[in-house]
């Protein structure tokens, strides 16, 4: 016998449960015409992941339940279709404001309530906090599709033998896993490998379904796919894209077949390019903004956060503004307008000279008998953040920040400077990966805004931030490729000091970097949002206090 079930593979809203309604409810009557017996939607597809504290309102939990009954009411048409929805539920219906609740998963079919599963293996490290939040179910869950016993898993379940081997006992033909995994370079690998683990222990097929869209700083990338029971890849979703995903289910055979299309791999670049243009495109719009703007200085990161931009939402929504200051070079003049000719956008210079002259005649008589130093630099760098957030004022637009991981962790940026701004896309790119993308984006066009979008001397140039004459970043930081290495096995690898050296990093570099990572986390607490891209940024899975003497 032979089913067909799909992945409503969906990028849903958080708290919009209105829309995430409407779209679970279209998914289902597409998935029911097009022959569909089964319908998979992602982890707390119906509220969003992750409400955060929205969990905690009693309000926001009661709306849940009204949309889990208004989903099941507007689906009871559908003869025979088995939906599994994922949402969040009281512990108890009379449960007092912050109560703890369930993350669930219930299958529906014909109207009703069949069962409601809820997450066993409540994660809690990187950006997760789902103990704040969920208490862990205890029971397996298996359901039955067209005479196939279907065992329900929710995301970390899967990372764990436990959950599986429960269902495998309980009757289990075939896993269906939901989730909300946000992406990181490499994920995708790690996710297939961790479920062919699964599929290996079991021998159970295995369908995992995932969400896809931008939350604050976490991007899910979709790339929902299926294993065999030999834990064979035999299906595979477009990653960074909505898709209603269909497969068929043939249990005529001795082992269940799953068979679905395959979607090409992406090169580790064109994945990392993808999760910077949906995390840029879903803040701006699912945030009502009408456009962005941002400092174009002639520099390598401020034009590949104007790449990433164009990509994201079009040359009409992006306006850049070149601030020369007393020590900005002609070359950057010339290749900023260069870059902004070739995509297209709206471009507008603003002098700074002027002002930096008013601050430094009004500063002169605290000043007096002190040389100028990083103070005068600083000047210049706030001078730009506030012309910039008076333009966003003004227009609406919301500022991008154009600093990189590389400098976020070493503080080589300026507090109400260039960390001014509302959204920070390369916020958890080093500095060498920028160069890299900037040179991948230059040799692909992936959403058709323009070849070679960035000028070829904006990628070779020394980087500088132009604030004092003859400046080179390499005059206060080490070179980039120690720099970022350092950053990765203190940072995100926790490595310790004396590991790093002992791996043939100069002590005086590693002491250096390590030294102004921690100094400098007052700076990031105040940093804008941006896009996680790695195992550990700078945002919800890196916590670390500002007033610390630890040193190691």
């Amino acid at each position: 016998m032979t089913f067909s079930l799909c992945i409503a593979q969906l990028n849903f809203v958080v708290g919009d449960l209105p829309g995430n309604v409407r779209r679970i409810v279209a998914a289902a009557h597409e998935a029911h015409a097009a022959g569909a017996r089964l319908l998979l939607t992602p982890e707390l597809a119906l509220c969003g992941y992750a409400a955060e504290d929205l969990f905690l309102r009693p309000a926001f939990l009661s709306a849940c339940d009204d949309a889990v009954k208004a989903v099941a009411r507007e689906t009871a048409g559908l003869k025979d279709l088995v939906i599994v929805l994922g949402h969040p539920q009281r512990c108890h219906p009379q449960a007092p404001a912050f109560s703890t609740c369930l993350n669930a998963a219930s299958v529906l079919r014909n109207g009703q309530i069949e069962q409601t599963y809820a997450k066993r293996e409540l994660p809690n490290y990187q950006v997760f906090d789902e103990r704040r939040y969920f208490v862990p179910g205890h029971s397996p869950c298996v359901f039955e599709v067209q005479g196939l016993r279907v065992g329900l898993l929710i995301c970390e379940d899967a990372w764990h033998a436990g959950p599986a081997r429960d269902c495998a006992a309980a009757g289990a033909q075939m896993l269906a896993v939901i989730n909300a995994s946000p992406f990181h370079r490499g994920k995708g690998a790690e996710r297939e490998a961790t479920m062919r683990a699964r599929v290996q222990e079991t021998g159970l097929p295995l369908v995992y379904a995932h969400l896809v869209g931008g939350q604050d700083e976490v991007v899910f990338e979709g790339r929902s796919f299926a294993l065999g029971a030999d834990g064979t890849v035999c299906a595979r979703a477009p990653a960074f894209e909505e898709k209603l995903v269909f497969a068929q289910v043939d249990t005529a055979q001795a082992a269940i077949q799953i068979i679905a299309n395959m979607a090409p791999e992406q090169s580790p670049e064109a994945e990392l390019w993808d999760a910077l243009v949906l995390g840029v495109r879903d803040y701006v719009r699912k945030n009502g903004f009408p456009g962005v703007l941002l400092g174009l200085s002639g520099g390598i990161d401020s034009a590949l956060v104007l790449a990433i931009a164009v990509d994201a939402l079009g040359a009409d929504k992006v306006r850049t503004v070149m601030m020369p200051s007393p020590y900005t070079a002609d070359i950057s003049w010339i290749d900023a307008r260069e870059m902004a000719q070739r995509l297209g956008v709206q471009y507008d210079e603003i002098a700074i000279a002027p002002q930096f002259e008013t601050f430094k005649a009004a500063l002169a008589p605290h000043f007096a008998g002190r040389a100028e130093d990083t103070t005068e630099e600083n000047l210049q760098a706030r001078i730009r953040g506030t012309l910039l957030m008076a333009l966003s004022n003004k227009f609406g637009a919301v500022v991008l920040t154009t600093g990189n991981k590389s400098e976020l962790a070493t503080g080589y940026c300026t507090l109400y400077g260039d960390m001014a701004g509302g959204f920070a896309p390369i916020k958890d790119v080093a500095k060498t990966q920028v160069f890299a993308l900037a040179r991948w984006r230059n040799a692909h066009d992936p959403y058709g805004t323009g070849v070679n979008p960035i000028p070829e001397r904006i990628i070779t140039r020394p980087p500088s931030a132009e604030l004092r004459p003859d400046q080179k970043d390499q005059d206060s930081l080490p070179d980039y490729d120690v720099l970022d290495a350092i950053v990765e096995r203190y940072m995100e690898n926790d490595e310790p000091i004396e590991h790093i050296i002992a791996a043939g990093f100069q002590r005086a570099d590693v002491e250096k970097v390590t030294r102004l990572i921690k100094i400098n986390e007052y700076k990031r607490r105040q940093a804008p949002v941006g896009i996680r891209v790695t195992r550990r940024s700078f945002g919800k899975d890196w916590r670390y206090p500002i007033t610390s003497q630890f040193r190691a």
